[in-house]
C-alpha cells in the first residue's frame, strides 16, 4: 500500500542516477579541483541534496504518472465492469480537448463509442423482443377466442364459417410475420446475397401490380401505370419483387376507396427510377422519421393489416443491390416513394450479353 504513495523502486533508480552523474562530474573536475578535500559534512550535505532531489522528483513523477494515466485507467476498468454488468449509460469525459487528445483520449472516445452503441442495440433487442411478442400474441388470442367459440354447440354454419374465416386469417399473418423476421435476420446477417442477372425491370413491375388488380377493384381505386416498354436491368429479381409487392400494398392499403394510386417507371444514362404514389392518409414527420424501423406503423388504424417489417425489408434489399429508397408523404394527402437502382455497365451486362 505504501508504494501506491512513494513508489520505492523509482526513488532508488533516481537516486543511483543522480549519484552515477555526480560520481562522472567529480572524475571530470578531479584534474582542477581536489574533491577528496571536500569535508565530511560537506559530503553528507550533497548526499542529502541528493536524496531531496530524487524524493521530489519521485513524488512528481508519481503524480504526473497516478493523475495521466492510473487515475483515467481505474476509471476505465470501473466503466468496463459496469458496462459488463449492463450499464450502457456510462460515460468518461476525455483528458484533453480534440486538438490535444493523445493515445489515451482515443482510447477514452472509442470506450463511449462503444458503450453509446452497445447501448443503442441493447435498446433495439429490447424493442424487438417487445414488438415481436406483441405482434405475435395479438394473433394468437384471436385464433384461441375463435377456437373457442367454435367449440359451441349451438352455432350457425354461417357463424362457424365466420370463426373459421377468422382463424385463417390469424394465421397467415403470423406466418407472415415470422417469415419476415427470418427474411430480415437472413439480410442483416447477409446470409442471402444478391444473385444479378439481366432481367427487364418493367415486366416484373407489371407482374407485381396485376397481383392487387383484384384489391384495387374491390375499393374502387384507380390504379395508372406508366412504364418503359422494357428496362433492362442487372440484380436480383426476387429481392426487388419484394420491393414492389410492399410499396404496392401500402399505396393500396392506405388508399380509401375511390382514391388513386400511380405506378411510375423511367430510366436514365446511369439509373432506372421507380416511384409509387398514392391518394392516401399521408404521414406525419414523425412517422417518415422512422418508417424504416422495425415493427413501426404510424397509422395504428390500420396496425392489423401490417406487421412493420415491410419496408425494413425494402430498405435492407435497396442497401445490398445498390439502390436507395426516399420518401415525401402530405398528412390527408398521400405519399410518395420513390426507389433509385443504378444501371451497372462494364463487364457485369458484357458478361450477360
Amino acid at each position: 500500500m505504501r508504494a501506491q504513495y512513494f513508489p520505492i523502486v523509482v526513488f532508488v533508480l533516481s537516486f543511483l542516477v543522480m549519484a552515477t552523474l555526480t560520481t562522472i562530474q567529480n572524475y571530470i573536475l578531479g584534474a582542477h579541483i581536489d574533491y577528496t578535500a571536500i569535508p565530511l559534512h560537506s559530503m553528507a550535505a550533497i548526499v542529502i541534496y541528493w536524496i531531496s532531489v530524487s524524493t521530489a522528483l519521485t513524488v512528481l513523477i508519481h503524480w504526473q504518472i497516478k493523475k495521466n494515466y492510473d487515475q483515467p485507467m481505474q476509471k476505465l476498468a470501473k466503466a468496463t465492469k459496469a458496462v459488463a454488468s449492463g450499464d450502457f449509460s456510462v460515460y468518461i469525459r476525455p483528458l484533453h480537448t480534440a486538438e490535444k487528445a493523445d493515445y489515451l483520449d482515443v482510447m477514452i472516445m472509442d470506450f463511449n463509442k462503444m458503450v453509446e452503441e452497445l447501448g443503442s442495440i441493447e435498446t433495439l433487442k429490447t424493442e424487438f423482443f417487445s414488438n415481436v411478442s406483441h405482434e405475435i400474441k395479438t394473433p394468437l388470442s384471436v385464433v384461441q377466442n375463435n377456437a373457442e367459440l367454435l367449440q359451441g354447440d349451438r352455432l350457425t354454419e354461417g357463424q362457424r364459417k365466420e370463426y373459421a374465416a377468422s382463424i385463417i386469417q390469424s394465421t397467415k399473418k403470423l406466418s407472415g410475420l415470422i417469415t419476415n423476421i427470418l427474411k430480415l435476420n437472413r439480410l442483416e446477417q447477409q446470409k442471402i446475397q444478391p444473385t444479378p442477372e439481366r432481367y427487364d425491370l418493367s415486366a416484373q413491375l407489371s407482374g407485381c401490380a396485376l397481383q392487387f388488380e383484384e384489391t384495387w377493384e374491390e375499393k374502387e381505386i384507380e390504379f395508372e401505370a406508366d412504364l418503359d416498354d422494357c428496362a433492362t436491368i442487372v440484380a436480383d429479381e426476387s429481392l426487388l419483387e419484394l420491393v414492389w409487392n410492399n410499396l404496392l400494398s401500402n399505396a393500396i392499403k392506405f388508399t380509401s376507396k375511390g382514391g388513386k394510386v400511380v405506378l411510375t417507371q423511367t430510366s436514365t444514362q446511369d439509373e432506372i427510377i421507380v416511384s409509387v404514389t398514392d391518394t392516401g392518409c399521408g404521414m406525419a414527420e414523425e412517422t417518415l422519421r422512422h418508417m424504416f424501423d422495425k415493427f413501426y406503423q404510424g397509422d395504428t388504424s390500420r396496425a392489423t393489416e401490417g406487421n412493420g417489417l415491410g419496408l425494413s425489408l425494402s430498405l435492407r434489399v435497396l442497401q445490398l443491390s445498390g439502390g436507395t429508397i426516399t420518401a415525401k408523404s402530405v398528412l390527408g394527402k398521400g405519399s410518395e416513394f420513390t426507389v433509385r437502382l443504378p444501371i451497372i455497365k462494364g463487364e457485369v451486362n458484357d458478361e450477360l450479353q
